[in-house]
């Protein structure tokens, strides 16, 4: 199939100058020159692994070599073409992100806690890393700029989709953060005015990682370094963000819908959130959730609890209070995505006025002229943090992947629950709402070829899962189930995902993991790179979780994960790929320019 005529890739070249206001000498060499894949950073090149213990049983992280992709065949259920690296195209080449975890580490709501005093439950409270969240997202939002252009084929990158998990702990501040680092704006992260105010810093706190003095407590016993400088340096400047380069798109988490991503919000919660006063014991933070709670009835306890947070409570420190902290609704969440930069959008990322208007908070939206994403929430609002498909939802999808299904679109699911914890079934007193589990979400998947892939996060590591039809190995089919890694656990690794025709009836789907832009060892200047680099490595030496487990088998990371075409793609020509293509390398084109890239 021929590609774009000279005249039509001149006529297109213009337009498109036109378009970003980029003038003809800028942006027609940066259409023409594609860039080497083998210069793109990824796990391809380079990976970064537990290397010597340096203090008790403390280790430091190092580099180590590249991986390459790994086919799978498990859907395909044949042996595939021996020639379909020579003939290959790129249909679609995006970046998926999720469980981000951007943390304002002084919020009073952040009740950390809860962790117990042995480190060993609600892990997701506390994180030695905490105060550098935004550090390790704004690094991610870079190795996603890096890898702008496809590390296997040169494709320009045309989306990218956020499965949930944004702001940690339900707060308007930690969803502005997370929606201006994808936007490329600065972020501050000093909520707390000058100096760093929460249970890093207090002495009395010593069952968390006290940077300054680790001494004293489990972290210390562990190995844990001293650095006196790091929570200074975490709030000492804002944050500076490329963004991202191409069109995002976001769904809700469990974290963007309950309160720890487990429990409804209570007034009291809500009163602690704003607030000026910081619990730093299990006490303490424990008496303040069961009250609220017991309380979310009662006036005249509620009014109690206020007083209580106003004039003073045992466990707890004064800090000072930032209204911009409150814990938000759920509409709000959709309509926070609208507060946004036009470049790289969409406004709404996503969600569209009709979600604000009725509250549903799932969508569609086409990547490309051939290809459909649905954008789903999975979460249970009542309680839990695993998730289930609402009937209204899961009647809507099907009806939709039926039209797909007819128009010969490629489809691709994205949602924050994977199928390994969608059997959440809570519901409110009295209601009689349908909640469909894993098992039937993933065989009404199945009744539609033109599904290839479900994009989802939700349990931090890196984990990829073929769902089969049944049926003779000529008839074989299915989809790929792909769950990437987080921000906030080690490996805080991401990916990209490519698309390709293999132009043999067959499609491969490759997965290409990505580190933050950052060193394996860091440096002790306070720079965004570094401290990202810090949040890593101090990640990585959880000894309550299993860090290395979150890495996936090399099964899990780079892939190749082939299946059959659904249907015949010689309709899409080359000529309308490289048109695709033209405008997603024009927007890219602007993108550095304005970056300085």
């Amino acid at each position: 199939m021929p590609g774009l005529s000279r005249r039509q890739f001149l006529v297109h070249s213009a337009l498109l100058a036109a378009a970003t206001g980029l003038a003809p000498s800028i942006l027609g060499p940066k259409l023409r020159d594609l860039v080497p894949a083998s210069e793109v950073p990824s796990t391809l090149l380079q990976t970064i692994r537990q290397g010597a213990v340096v203090s008790g049983k403390y280790r430091r992280l190092t580099t180590g070599p590249g991986e390459p992709y790994i086919p799978r065949l498990d859907v395909l259920g044949r042996a595939p073409g021996s020639g379909r690296a020579a003939s290959r195209r790129s249909l679609l080449y995006l970046g998926h992100l999720s469980d981000l975890h951007v943390i304002d580490a002084q919020s009073p709501a952040r009740i950390e806690p809860m962790i117990v005093q042995d480190h060993s439950a609600w892990g997701s409270a506390f994180h030695p890393q905490d105060p550098l969240s935004v550090h390790a997202t704004a690094a991610m939002v870079s190795a996603f700029s890096d890898a702008r252009f496809s590390p296997l084929t040169g494709a320009p990158m045309g989306a990218a989709i956020v499965t949930g998990d944004s702001a940690d702990m339900h707060s308007s501040l930690e969803l502005r953060w997370y929606i201006d680092l994808m936007d490329g704006l600065p972020v501050s992260a000093a909520s707390g005015g000058a100096g760093f105010h929460g249970v890093q810093a207090w002495q009395e706190a010593q069952w968390a990682y006290r940077p300054g003095d680790p001494s004293g407590g489990a972290f210390g016993d562990y190995g844990f370094p001293r650095i006196p400088d790091l929570l200074a340096q975490a709030i000492a400047k804002p944050v500076e963000s490329v963004g991202l380069p191409a069109p995002w798109y976001a769904v809700y988490g469990n974290h963007d819908t309950l309160l720890l991503g487990t429990f409804g919000l209570t007034t009291q919660m809500r009163a602690l959130a704003v607030g000026g006063s910081k619990s730093h014991t299990l006490e303490g933070t424990a008496t303040d959730m069961l009250g609220g709670y017991a309380a979310s009835g009662g006036v005249l306890q509620q009014a109690v609890d206020a007083l209580g947070l106003a004039f003073g409570r045992r466990g707890f420190t004064s800090v000072p209070a930032n209204p911009e902290r409150f814990l938000f609704e759920q509409r709000e969440f959709m309509a926070e995505h609208f507060v946004t930069e036009a470049a790289p959008g969409p406004v709404g990322h996503g969600f569209t006025q009709h979600n604000l208007e009725s509250g549903e908070t799932w969508w569609k939206a086409d990547l490309t002229p051939g290809i459909r994403l649905f954008g789903l929430d999975t979460c249970n609002s009542v309680a839990g943090p695993d998730g289930a498909v609402p009937d209204v939802q899961f009647k809507w999808l099907e009806a939709e992947l039926q039209k797909a299904q007819a128009e010969h679109k490629l489809v691709l699911i994205s949602s924050h629950h994977n199928s390994l914890t969608l059997e959440n079934r809570a519901k409110r007193p009295g209601s009689s709402e349908v909640l469909h589990g894993a098992d039937e979400f993933v065989a009404m998947l199945l009744r539609y070829p033109a599904v290839v892939a479900w994009l989802n996060g939700h349990t931090h590591l890196n984990q990829i899962l073929a769902h089969r039809t049944q049926g003779a190995s000529e008839q074989a089919g299915g989809f790929w189930e792909i769950t990437t890694a987080s921000c906030i656990d080690f490996p805080q690794q991401q990916q990209v995902v490519e698309l390709v025709d293999n132009r043999d009836g067959t499609l491969s789907v490759f997965t290409t993991v990505l580190d933050h832009a950052s060193p394996a060892v860091p440096g002790s200047s306070g720079s965004v790179s570094d401290l990202a680099s810090r949040s890593r490595e101090l990640a990585s030496n959880d000894w309550a979780e299993t860090p290395l487990m979150r890495l996936g088998s090399p099964l899990d990371r780079n892939t190749e994960l082939l299946l059959p075409a659904p249907f015949d793609l010689s309709s899409v020509t080359d000529a309308d790929l490289e048109a695709q293509q033209l405008v997603a390398r024009a927007r890219i084109a602007a993108y550095e320019e304005a970056r300085g890239l």
